[in-house]
């Protein structure tokens, strides 16, 4: 049913570096896998599934790069599931069961919904992130 994988959590670190940059700069690949931590032969198949779901825009060239096509505020978490995620949120009930379709369709429609939150909350998770660090010191 619900299988967060590496891609995903790879898109949000790559995402949320996105989201520093300027309306009209660019970042390239090899600065967004520096600063995210990520594999570059990786982050490069995750950025093109972005790109042409669009998420994300690009530029080819020696001064070249990504940005963000699309504020975060719309973008969820459940948005980049559906695309890097090969069977999100599927049906895993595998009963004519009517009571077990029941369960199993309302348990999906209740996760699901977790995974709306959208990735501009990631500006308030810094925030209460520094504020742990100015506490712990």
């Amino acid at each position: 049913m619900i299988g967060l994988s590496s891609k995903t959590i790879y898109a949000v670190a790559a995402l949320h570096e996105l989201s520093y940059i300027e309306d009209n700069s660019l970042l390239k690949i090899k600065e967004i896998a520096a600063n995210a931590s990520i594999p570059q032969n990786f982050l490069e198949q995750i950025l093109l599934a972005l790109k042409k779901n669009g998420i994300l825009t690009s530029i080819k060239g020696a001064h070249g790069g990504y940005r963000l096509a699309k504020d975060l505020k719309d973008v969820s978490l459940k948005d980049v599931m559906m695309i890097l995620e090969t069977d999100v949120f599927s049906d895993i009930c595998k009963t004519d069961n009517p009571t077990l379709k029941l369960f199993w369709h309302d348990l999906k429609e209740n996760v699901s919904s977790t995974f709306d939150i959208p990735l501009s909350e990631l500006k308030n998770y810094e925030l209460k992130a520094i504020q742990v660090l100015n506490y712990s010191i």
